[in-house]
């Protein structure tokens, strides 16, 4: 972007969540003064330490180096830079600040405490002043700063470089994905009016398996043995819901019950699916180059993997024209395929899949398209976040068929609502509508007997 050596900013670390660098020393936050500084002196003093650093080291070569060595040798010229500093600074503060450059060295600088904080869920920086993060699905301010918009956007040129995108004016917004496979989302001015922000979707190292969702009752033992029997038996599956609900989550879980012994091919616009299965090919959309070419979109990476030989084709999430290819991939052989749909209900679901299917241009009649989609798809997944911050199933869907010219629906269980209790947690219960799906022959026929009590099951919460 144009920066010399030396000309981009140091900025504020959270350490307070850390197990090292920070222990008992309180967190900056605005003019919060630490040892006798002010934010802006802090700031600087940082900076002054990162100019001597940079005489010494050439840190363009270092920090593409993940060595572990070479990481702790740079700790130690940095604790020598700050340990001659005439400040007073107690031994604590002095540690901090070190671990502070280090990580604008090897790291993405303020941003690195949250991300190493395995209860964040997002880091949402809205320009240089505020950072919130997303724990347990609730939003709050953290006392993270940056020292300016020439420091942030030195971390988010960090980031997009890595993955050889660019964001500048004349191309002010990109999606890019950090090493752990976190999605990052970058808006610039002049779009975003009152400076760079940025959105980082974690996902966490160890993925959430279906004993974590029984635990945290986003679903009960008789609905998960009822999915991994679906998914063992190979119905088609989609699941429904908000931004942050869990969709990607659940799939994942639901894609661990197909067997290793297929050929799994996972289509995808930014790669998040963490699949255990040893024979699994992942693909991913591209975007356009500087000069707006050679985007690959996911309808093109759908057809491509029909041409791959797959038993299972999971599509990360259907946005667009795509819908029309993956339902007659589930028409054509490839049935238990799984994928995910925004939206707010599985009635929804089925008519933005539609839509998207429409959007195609075939000229298609939309009774066509409502055929494919009862022919397709057996089962619909509604998954919601609480104001609580719990992820629910709130409707597990059975598609019946087509009664004229609607697409028909009955629910098999149901997540019912029924207050919030003085410590803010949402009450409710876990119910069976008493309804046998009608693809329980089909588990049957596959050799899964379902339990005779399963659908007349009910769980308060």
């Amino acid at each position: 972007m144009g920066r010399s050596k030396g000309n981009y900013k140091m900025g504020e670390l959270d350490r307070s969540s850390m197990p090292w660098g920070g222990a008992g020393v309180p967190p900056l936050g605005g003019e919060t003064k630490l040892a006798g500084l002010s934010f802006k002196a802090y700031q600087e003093t940082k900076s002054s330490v990162h100019r001597d650093l940079l005489s010494r080291v050439d840190l363009e070569k270092v920090a593409v180096f993940k060595d572990a060595r070479l990481r702790t040798q740079i700790f130690s010229v940095i604790q020598d830079l700050v340990g001659k500093l005439a400040v007073p600074m107690s031994a604590a503060e002095r540690e901090r600040l070190s671990r502070e450059v280090l990580d604008e060295v090897f790291g993405l600088g303020p941003l690195e405490p949250l991300l190493q904080d395995p209860t964040v869920n997002d880091v949402l920086v809205n320009t240089h002043k505020h950072v919130y993060v997303e724990r347990a699905g609730i939003l709050e301010e953290t006392n993270v700063m940056f020292k300016d918009d020439s420091h942030l956007m030195h971390i988010i040129d960090k980031i997009v470089s890595a993955v050889g995108r660019r964001v500048d004016e004349s191309s002010p917004m990109v999606d890019a994905r950090l090493p752990d496979g976190s999605r990052v989302n970058v808006i610039i001015p002049p779009l975003a009016v009152d400076g760079p922000a940025m959105s980082i979707r974690r996902f966490g190292h160890t993925p959430i398996t279906a004993d974590d969702l029984l635990t945290n009752r986003t679903l009960t033992p008789p609905i998960l043995d009822l999915l991994k029997g679906a998914v063992q038996a190979r119905l088609s599956i989609v699941v429904s819901g908000g931004t942050g609900a869990g969709k990607t989550t659940l799939l994942n879980v639901l894609s661990g019950f197909i067997s290793g012994k297929e050929r799994i091919v996972t289509v995808e616009d930014s790669a998040e699916l963490q699949l255990k299965q040893k024979h699994v090919v992942r693909l991913e959309c591209r975007p356009a180059n500087v000069e707006g070419k050679g985007d690959v979109h996911q309808r093109a990476l759908v057809r491509n993997a029909l041409r791959m030989r797959p038993d299972r084709i999971i599509v990360g999430e259907v946005r667009g024209e795509e819908a029309l290819d993956m339902l007659q991939a589930m028409n054509t052989g490839h049935d238990g395929s799984l994928t995910t749909v925004h939206a707010n209900s599985p009635r929804d679901a089925i008519s933005r899949i539609e839509t998207m299917a429409l959007m195609a241009n075939l000229n298609l009649p939309e009774r066509a398209v409502r055929q494919q989609i009862a022919s397709a798809i057996t089962i619909v997944i509604q998954i919601s976040r609480m104001s609580d911050g719990t992820r629910r199933l709130t409707h597990l869907t059975e598609i019946t068929g087509m009664d004229e010219e609607v697409v028909s629906m009955q629910d098999i269980f149901l997540f019912e609502k029924h207050g919030i209790s003085p410590e803010g947690r949402v009450l409710g219960r876990f119910m069976s509508t008493g309804i046998r799906p009608r693809f329980a022959e089909k588990l049957k026929a596959s050799g899964l007997t379902l339990p005779a009590g399963m659908f007349e099951h009910s769980l308060e919460i």
